[in-house]
């Protein structure tokens, strides 16, 4: 199995529902559609990233303004991966 991917058990049955705890958790609170857009844009790029330089742009700029939760999405899904 390809090491980027996740098994289907794994993704979530809702496309707009976090697959990641720390992602749920700091949903749980935000009420801004763009800042919610922006956070899910980033786990699905670090569940399987886009090819363009406006699609890494976007996650850049996104990491760069969350690094720590970003750190968190990327080893949660590490460990759903294994």
């Amino acid at each position: 199995m390809d090491p980027m991917t996740l098994s289907h058990s794994t993704m979530p049955a809702y496309p707009n529902t976090p697959v990641t705890a720390a992602l749920r958790s700091v949903l749980g609170n935000e009420r801004d559609e763009r800042v919610v857009a922006d956070l899910m844009y980033l786990e699905r790029w670090e569940m399987a990233p886009m090819p363009g330089i406006a699609s890494a742009l976007r996650v850049s700029q996104i990491r760069r303004a969350n690094p720590e939760l970003a750190a968190a999405v990327r080893a949660e899904l590490l460990t759903l991966r294994g």
